[in-house]
């Protein structure tokens, strides 16, 4: 498998998943500290680290009226504060070929959202870009095609890619996991991530918002990880029922403590199992 480092952290590790964790966007400055402050109280408790994740912008939105950010510069710099402040890597989304540049200032990766993740010239300029590249993989995608997305970041000479499940389309307005396509985009040789929040999404289906299945968090989490996912990727916030954007699949900041020393603990068990 590739291996590679992103600030400190090495991709994979055998002791601890790869946790990405953070509100699905930057809503306020105060609510990304907040959460950010939690996240580094796990890390110290359960010695582990996390990158943090935020979208600095939100262009793919089921209605025109829902929130879409706070402004580009002021996200961007919310999170290179964080970055800062707490030695935390960071992730945001970018969706044209323009924002890798404006983005690539301020974190330590870059992720390509599920719906661009056959967008060629997004891909190639995100490789360029020399950050890591998390690629989500697509509602509509086979998983072992994902190696072809992460080939076009690879052919710029920037080999550090990961593949993140998110789910697939099951009709309309639902999603479902084929814990199968884990395995088979593990035999691409990148690291491979499950998105327990987004998974659980019910596109569309809440009168031009997306719902969700919030109940199921654990059950799938704890599946991936047995499967044998190198990281999981969460979006937590404060208080999910105010949350702007995806409020039904994230998860209460209060409650991610415990999520979190539970996986770290099965991930351990199943990996002590591969060494025997």
């Amino acid at each position: 498998m590739q291996k590679f480092s992103i600030a400190s952290l090495s991709v994979p590790d055998e002791n601890s998943p790869i946790f990405i964790a953070g509100p699905c966007v930057i809503e306020s400055r105060a609510m990304a500290i907040e959460t950010a402050e939690e996240l580094q109280r796990i890390s110290r408790s359960e010695g582990i680290r996390f990158i943090f994740k935020g979208s600095y912008r939100k262009a793919n939105r089921s209605s025109s009226s829902s929130f879409t950010g706070i402004g580009d510069i002021e996200a961007l710099e919310v999170l290179a504060e964080i970055r800062q402040t707490y030695g935390m890597p960071v992730i945001t989304d970018v969706h044209e070929t323009k924002d890798v540049t404006l983005a690539a200032r301020y974190v330590d990766v870059l992720q390509i959202p599920a719906f661009l993740c056959r967008q060629t010239e997004l891909l190639v300029a995100a490789g360029e870009s020399g950050l890591a590249v998390n690629i989500k993989k697509g509602q509509f995608m086979a998983p072992e095609d994902m190696a072809l997305a992460a080939a076009k970041v690879v052919t710029t000479g920037n080999k550090r890619v990961m593949l993140t499940e998110r789910g697939s389309s099951f009709g309309y307005h639902n999603l479902v996991v084929d814990f199968r396509g884990l395995a088979k985009m593990a035999e691409s040789g990148y690291p491979v991530l499950y998105d327990a929040t987004h998974s659980l999404q019910l596109p569309s289906a809440a009168e031009g918002v997306s719902g969700g299945e919030r109940q199921y968090v654990m059950p799938l989490a704890r599946a991936a990880v047995a499967v044998g996912v190198n990281g999981l990727f969460f979006e937590i916030h404060p208080n999910p029922s105010k949350a702007l954007s995806d409020a039904a699949t994230q998860i209460a900041l209060a409650d991610f403590g415990l999520i979190v020393k539970q996986l770290l603990h099965l991930y351990r068990c199943v990996h002590s199992l591969h060494s025997l």
